[in-house]
């Protein structure tokens, strides 16, 4: 039974299917941190229901809770926020929907797994309760924060705060979540008894982070509540200022969202055109995420560089001669990898 709560499409079907649908779909986002004492149970009841609903997305099921990104057709979705909000652990759960659909699915198909936790962070401590978290704030509170000058701490990855970010926030070089709780602990271990506000794309990562603070210590932490995305919606409901400069990274095939219309990044290829559109590079070996010119993205016809070009369909112990991944961001530029040249081009 277990092997058919699971896609068996291949991505060409998928793209097909998704192809023919004559209907609109609803990306969504949503996050709890609650005890689950049968993730496993939790998830084939998940994918069994969601896939009657033709749902799409990535859905993360732990014993500490549950983390969805994910869409939704749009004559489905009363029955599937009935099921979801049936269930005791998710009752009243809020959605964060996105800013921006750019007229293509977010997701190509449903995957629902089952993870040691929701938002890796290798912590590893019995002691700390990840629901004591800080204070929320509003959009208006953010605003205010931001004119104070409090500090704002971006708990994402460098490259979404590449192309991205609020206004006078510290951006951390760095790329997973587990290095940036240990970076912003040391950076900020002299302001445990300041004002300090962290945000992060939709709320998950910056609402551990704050629990974190408080467990280690800091006594005036505080997150956006809904993270970017709900700060962008309510900018636009009550007419605010918005703070935001740039895209908001989201991890699907959009890859972005439009917040503001500054372009505040470059392209990785030439480094010299602003640009925040972010592809994979066509070499699978290579596969890195980078920023690229409408130019630079036809000139080396969706390779990251001519070198991965030159290399696509090699043997794979060639390309690991040029190609190789960092163990961190380099010159506040992140690149998954990088080639052993000094250009990219």
């Amino acid at each position: 039974m277990d092997h058919l709560l699971r896609n068996r499409k291949s991505k060409e079907e998928l793209l097909a299917h998704l192809e023919q649908e004559t209907f609109k779909r609803k990306t969504i986002s949503f996050y709890r941190y609650v005890k689950i004492s049968d993730p496993k149970a939790i998830r084939d009841m998940l994918f069994e229901k969601l896939e009657k609903f033709s749902c799409l997305g990535r859905i993360y099921v732990a014993q500490e809770g549950i983390n969805a990104q994910m869409n939704i057709p749009e004559h489905n979705f009363e029955a599937f926020d009935y099921f979801i909000q049936s269930i005791p652990e998710f009752r009243g759960v809020p959605y964060k929907v996105a800013v921006e659909e750019k007229g293509k699915s977010s997701f190509l198909k449903l995957t629902i797994k089952v993870k040691e936790k929701i938002v890796a962070d290798g912590l590893n401590d019995s002691t700390f309760d990840p629901s004591n978290t800080g204070e929320y704030v509003t959009a208006e509170d953010v605003n205010d924060m931001i004119d104070r000058g409090v500090t704002v701490i971006d708990m994402r990855n460098a490259y979404e705060a590449e192309v991205g970010h609020f206004e006078n926030a510290k951006i951390m070089q760095v790329d997973t979540f587990r290095e940036q709780l240990a970076k912003v602990e040391e950076e900020f271990k002299d302001d445990k008894n300041k004002e300090v506000l962290l945000y992060c794309t939709g709320g998950i990562r910056c609402e551990k982070a704050s629990a974190w603070m408080k467990h280690r210590g800091f006594q005036n932490v505080k997150h956006v509540k809904g993270g970017i995305i709900d700060y962008a919606h309510q900018v636009q409901e009550k007419g605010l200022l918005n703070k935001f400069k740039g895209k908001n990274f989201v991890f699907d095939e959009r890859l972005g969202e439009r917040i503001s219309p500054e372009i505040i990044s470059n392209c990785h290829v030439c480094q010299s055109v602003k640009s925040d559109d972010h592809f994979d590079c066509n070499n699978k070996y290579c596969n890195r995420l980078f920023i690229s010119c409408e130019s630079c993205l036809e000139k080396h016809k969706g390779y990251c560089g001519t070198v991965c070009g030159i290399l696509d369909g090699k043997p794979r112990w060639i390309q690991k001669l040029f190609i190789f991944k960092p163990k961190q961001s380099k010159n506040g530029v992140f690149r998954k990898r990088y080639f052993r040249t000094k250009k990219l081009a």
